[in-house]
């Protein structure tokens, strides 16, 4: 029966196919899905000389069963690679030119994009060094501890990873934490998408900020949006306590993190600990509400207070390694299920775990696609300088799609919002992209496709330039056409709530008021946020406003008081001062966009190979 499986084309194989076949019932179809397309390949090898007599035959076989499956089956039961072949490359193609008229306005935001591009790369050859190299040279040599950024390598597969806000911490009010304290991101494990989340203890002895806690939860918040095993590296002092107003008490606050964890592990979200330095405090709970964890000899420690404390409250010395070191917690205690001679040697077992989590990696299998037509180089000069200098969205579009083809929604209606299909690197979506103030007509257009997109499954890319602040309405017909839009707005705003399917916002100028939220904003919770690093992110533009706004009725201006503000907001509304502050998942170079949205296009999709067993409740360990 195996056998007769593998020779139907592969364009036969989908849910339905293998229900009518195999007699399954749909829901069992997913299940056993990847596991039979495994025994087809096995059975391919095993049987490749069946046919070494007739290689032509077979391969004629195979051409007019492709032929036939594609004439005779429902567009549903064609493989997505042959749908793709087949209707994509219909859609119309965007013209990407970038007319004389628009010429200056485009050399004008080039060189604001070369300027704060540079700002970027500054930035980020800051965070990268950690601490500093006083404290790497101390972490290293003197502790016998690995860089974080060599941890990953050595935990990682050998290709790049998507670092998740590596600005977060800069300029904060208690002093600059680079990257948080910790590194947060999205790698490939044993060809398997994990969201990791590993303390510097470079930066503050790894002592945790507020701005820690809030990265470290985002990172799990991501991990159970999109089903994707955790890893943690611990190697932390715990909470610094003169700020432990801002760490302790509240529901977001450092409890969290071990809510979540347990939470995970009833969803059935793998996670795994590696103890590679001090774990102190609230940073031993990490590794102990793990589902596996695993402790290296000689420099992971584990304890609620260590022996400075015990000395003060008992007089006793004794060492971290009796206290709680590798041995005591892997022979004694049983915290660690794993003990390690060296970090080398403790990657390799948590890499040995992931291949036990009956995760069915993604096909290797790339589906065919074309790239734009345009350069994405030229985003940078695309990228508005400010609302007043926006191009077309379309230019941007033509930039980051699959051969710059767009199957349009609406074209002639509703004209300041661009709606409609595209795919990028073969991945179906569905764009929403600002393209002038957003307007009664272009908000019903938009909680339209919203609700299009919603029904068929496809994920949904935003792209946000919103209008800075619009000036109030003057006359009672402004009033109304103003109370119009705000209605439409609000169903949008609905529509976009309530969408359950994958979103990813990229912030490409400005985020102003309350169209940022009806374009998906942080608060409405998308997959991923992105910010391009000319973005403006406030309540108003500071280039719009006229008055300070008063209480009571007054109407008087103080010319110091509007300066002030001016300036205030206009040093608040950078990306980096938000980057900083955690209100994105970062900061994204124009040309790399297309890169970034693919790769996590490809992240949310690795929930669908999944094989979750139906009981509902965490791992306890002890």
């Amino acid at each position: 029966m195996l056998f007769l499986l593998s020779l139907i084309p592969r364009a036969m194989w989908n849910n339905i196919t293998f229900c009518s076949i195999c007699k399954l019932s749909p829901n069992s179809a997913p299940l056993l899905l990847p596991r039979l397309l495994t025994l087809n390949h096995v059975f391919k090898g095993k049987c490749k000389g069946f046919f070494s007599n007739s290689k032509q035959s077979t391969q004629t076989l195979q051409n007019e069963g492709q032929k036939r499956t594609c004439s005779m089956l429902p567009s549903r039961l064609v493989s997505s690679k042959a749908k793709y072949r087949r209707c994509a490359k219909t859609y119309p193609v965007l013209d990407g030119r970038v007319l004389s008229l628009y010429r200056h306005v485009f050399e004008e935001n080039l060189r604001n994009s070369e300027a704060v591009v540079k700002r970027y790369s500054e930035l980020l050859e800051l965070v990268s060094k950690g601490g500093g190299e006083n404290a790497i040279l101390r972490h290293t040599q003197r502790n016998k501890k690995l860089f974080v950024r060599e941890r990953l390598k050595l935990l990682l597969d050998d290709e790049s990873f998507l670092e998740l806000s590596p600005l977060a911490g800069l300029n904060m009010p208690y002093g600059d934490v680079p990257a948080a304290g910790c590194l947060t991101g999205i790698g490939k494990i044993c060809g398997v998408w994990c969201v990791f989340t590993a303390n510097d203890a470079t930066v503050k002895g790894g002592t945790i900020y507020p701005i820690g806690v809030k990265k470290q939860l985002r990172a799990q918040e991501i991990a159970m949006q999109n089903r994707l095993l955790s890893v943690y590296l611990v190697d932390s002092g715990g909470a610094f306590l003169p700020l432990q107003s801002e760490l302790f008490p509240d529901r977001s606050h450092g409890g969290r993190v071990f809510y979540n964890e347990a939470i995970m592990s009833a969803m059935k979200i793998p996670q795994v600990a590696v103890v590679c330095g001090s774990c102190v405090a609230g940073g031993a709970y990490v590794p102990t509400m793990a589902e596996e964890a695993v402790i290296i000899d000689k420099i992971g420690t584990l304890f609620l207070a260590g022996p400075p404390l015990v000395k003060a409250a008992t007089g006793e010395y004794v060492s971290p390694e009796d206290l709680g070191g590798a041995k005591l917690h892997s022979k004694v205690s049983g915290c660690s299920d794993h003990f390690a001679s060296s970090e080398k040697e403790a990657y390799e077992c948590v890499r040995n775990v992931i291949s036990t989590l009956n995760y069915e990696p993604l096909p290797d299998e790339v589906t065919e696609h074309d790239g734009p037509l345009y350069s994405s180089d030229e985003l940078l000069g695309l990228a508005p300088r400010d609302y007043r200098c926006t191009l077309p969205v379309k230019l941007i579009l033509s930039r980051l799609l699959d051969g710059s083809r767009f199957q349009e929604f609406k074209a002639d209606y509703g004209t300041t919002l661009v709606t409609g299909f595209g795919h990028v690197e073969g991945h179906l979506v569905g764009v929403v992209a600002n393209n002038g103030e957003l307007t009664h007509d272009a908000s019903l257009k938009g909680s339209h496709f919203v609700q299009l997109c919603s029904h068929r499954s496809i994920p949904i890319l935003f792209f946000q330039n919103t209008a800075p602040h619009a000036a109030e309405p003057t006359s009672i017909s402004q009033a109304e056409a103003h109370s119009n839009r705000l209605k439409a707005q609000a169903s949008m705003m609905a529509a976009v709530a309530c969408a359950a399917v994958p979103k990813i916002t990229v912030v490409i100028g400005g985020c102003y008021g309350s169209e940022s939220y009806v374009m998906c904003g942080r608060s409405f919770s998308p997959n991923f946020l992105f910010l391009w690093p000319n973005a403006r992110v406030a309540l108003v533009d500071s280039r719009h406003l006229t008055a300070v706004p008063q209480a009571g009725d007054s109407d008087s201006t103080d010319e110091s008081e509007l300066k002030h503000l001016k300036q205030r907001l206009e040093e608040e509304s950078s990306a980096f001062y938000s980057s900083a502050r955690l209100w994105d998942d970062g900061i994204i170079l124009p040309q790399n966009t297309r890169k970034v949205i693919a790769q996590c296009l490809q992240i949310i999709q690795q929930q669908k190979y999944q094989v979750i067993p139906p009981c509902q409740h965490p791992v306890i360990r002890m």
